[in-house]
């Protein structure tokens, strides 16, 4: 079976400490809920969580959403983006199923990216790796006024941003998430192709702006 990989980066910075990242949580015990529920995803959606703060870890590896079991989130330190996206490249070496001529491998991953910070590390070195890498799609979400937008274009071209990192704005970004998650698994499903654009997913809610 041909999987689709799901990798959440997410920014666990002293600055998401209280609401921010229990919204965050929140927002990914609901994903996974609602995931849970479509059969397509249930077949094929596999997800990993990176947390970044001063190192990036990766606290929960590929894996499938019967078995996704959340684990708790504690805000603290600095922002490590581009440590994020190195561990991320490396994860997807020996993570995801190449195709060989034996096999299928798996789909194309797919990359969420949320911070409300700016990377406070060397975040070039860790998008140059990230980018020598294969996904279908990357989405990075600038999270309320602190986050900058124009350090997440160089990452990807999808790039939302929210104005306030708020439990609201957070979990609307997440059900966004969800149902782009969603929609690729059915896409892979159906007709064996791999969601490749912002215009092929649902269109955002007013609480995501889309930075062009």
């Amino acid at each position: 079976m041909r999987r689709l990989p799901v990798y959440l980066l997410l920014d666990t910075s002293g600055s998401m400490s209280g609401e921010p990242i229990e919204a965050v949580k929140n927002g990914v015990q609901v994903m996974i809920s609602s995931l849970r529920q479509n059969p397509q995803a249930i077949e094929t959606a596999f997800i990993s969580v990176i947390t970044f703060d001063t190192t990036a870890q990766q606290i929960i590896p590929l894996t499938d959403l019967a078995s996704f079991q959340m684990v708790d989130l504690k805000a603290t330190g600095v922002t490590a983006l581009g440590e994020a996206l190195q561990l991320v490249a490396n994860k997807m070496d020996t993570e995801v199923a190449k195709t060989t001529t034996e096999q299928k491998g798996d789909w194309k991953p797919l990359v969420f990216i949320m911070t409300d910070g700016i990377p406070t590390d060397d975040w070039q070195r860790g998008l140059q790796a990230f980018k020598q890498r294969k996904t279908a799609f990357t989405v990075a979400c600038a999270a309320g006024s602190n986050a900058d937008a124009s350090v997440l274009k160089q990452i990807t071209d999808n790039v939302v941003s929210l104005d306030t990192a708020d439990s609201a704005s957070i979990s609307k970004f997440f059900l966004w998430v969800t149902a782009s998650i969603g929609v690729s698994s059915t896409r892979v499903e159906d007709s064996g192709k791999e969601v490749t654009g912002l215009n092929e997913l649902p269109p955002p809610p007013p609480e995501l702006n889309i930075v062009v």
